[in-house]
C-alpha cells in the first residue's frame, strides 16, 4: 500500500527517513523535509534564506516528479524557519513555484535546523 519513493536527483536521506512515501489509497506522497543540500555533492547552497529556498524548492522538485507528481498537486507544505525575520524572502521565491491554487501551508521558526540551514520545506501532494 505504500511505495518508497527515491531520487538521485534530490539529496540522499540523511538519517532514518525516506524521501518520500506515495501511498496507494488516496495516491497521497508524503515528501521528507528538504533542505539547501546540492543532491550530488551534498554541499549546502546558499548563503542567504532565498537563496537556499531555491535549493530546497529545486530539491522538493525532483522529488515530487521521481513520484510522478508536480507543484501543482502539492496540497500541503510546512516551511521550517531558522529566524522569522527570512520569511518575506522566502516567501517570494517560494511564490514562484506556486503561482496559482497555491497548497495550504503553515510556517513556523524552529530552534535548530539539520546542518544549521536556515531552511526547510516539507510537502504533501495528491497523484491522480
Amino acid at each position: 500500500m505504500k511505495k518508497v519513493i527515491t531520487t538521485d536527483n534530490a539529496p540522499a536521506a540523511i538519517g532514518p527517513y525516506s524521501q518520500a512515501i506515495r501511498v496507494a489509497c488516496g495516491q497521497l506522497v508524503f515528501c521528507s523535509g528538504q533542505i539547501p543540500l546540492h543532491p550530488e555533492t551534498g554541499i549546502i547552497i546558499g548563503e542567504t534564506a532565498a537563496e537556499q529556498c531555491r535549493q530546497v524548492m529545486e530539491n522538493l522538485k525532483a522529488v515530487l516528479t521521481e513520484a510522478g507528481a508536480d507543484f501543482s498537486q502539492v496540497v500541503k507544505t510546512t516551511i521550517f524557519l531558522a529566524d522569522m525575520n527570512d520569511f518575506a524572502a522566502v516567501n517570494e521565491v517560494y511564490a514562484q513555484y506556486f503561482q496559482s491554487e497555491p497548497p495550504a501551508r503553515a510556517t513556523v521558526q524552529v530552534g535548530r535546523l539539520p546542518k544549521d540551514v536556515k531552511v526547510e520545506i516539507d510537502a504533501v501532494a495528491v497523484v491522480s
